[in-house]
């Protein structure tokens, strides 16, 4: 038996899939495969603050975890890339996540009671200079 693809697009989300030609997110049998979302609001512009970047990364992956018919709950992989600080001229090491306990606190205002395998990764950029971290999810249903 052969499972099907569905295309998980939320509300919202269309032109990602329409001008960028990427899903949101994916259903194949009962799993949910989330791509990356970062603190970009509905028009695509960057949201602005650390705080208030990563809370709208959160809310992305939640519009389309709930349009797959899933909850934080069900996510059992999260990978999360994170802008790093570069090296001072003064030759000290880059900081790997300069902001990684504040992106702890508002992942545990989503992660409640079932906590996902977590991959963090360190980046040197994202797909818009002003984004600081992408969020990326695997759900089982």
């Amino acid at each position: 038996m052969v499972a099907t693809r569905e295309v998980i697009i939320p509300t919202g989300m269309e032109i990602l899939y329409e001008k960028y030609h990427y899903c949101p997110g994916i259903r194949i049998g009962n799993t949910v495969y989330v791509s990356g979302q970062v603190g970009r609001d509905e028009n695509l512009q960057v949201v602005e603050g650390i705080e208030a970047q990563f809370i709208q990364a959160f809310e992305n992956v939640k519009k389309v975890l709930l349009t797959a018919g899933v909850t934080f709950d069900d996510v059992v992989e999260m990978v999360t890339y994170h802008v790093t600080t570069p090296a001072s001229a003064s030759g000290s090491q880059p900081l790997m996540i300069p902001h990684l306990s504040l992106f702890m606190e508002i992942k545990d205002r989503y992660f409640m009671h079932q906590y996902p395998t977590w991959t963090k990764v360190g980046v040197i950029a994202l797909s818009d200079p002003r984004l600081i971290v992408e969020i990326k999810c695997t759900a089982l249903r």
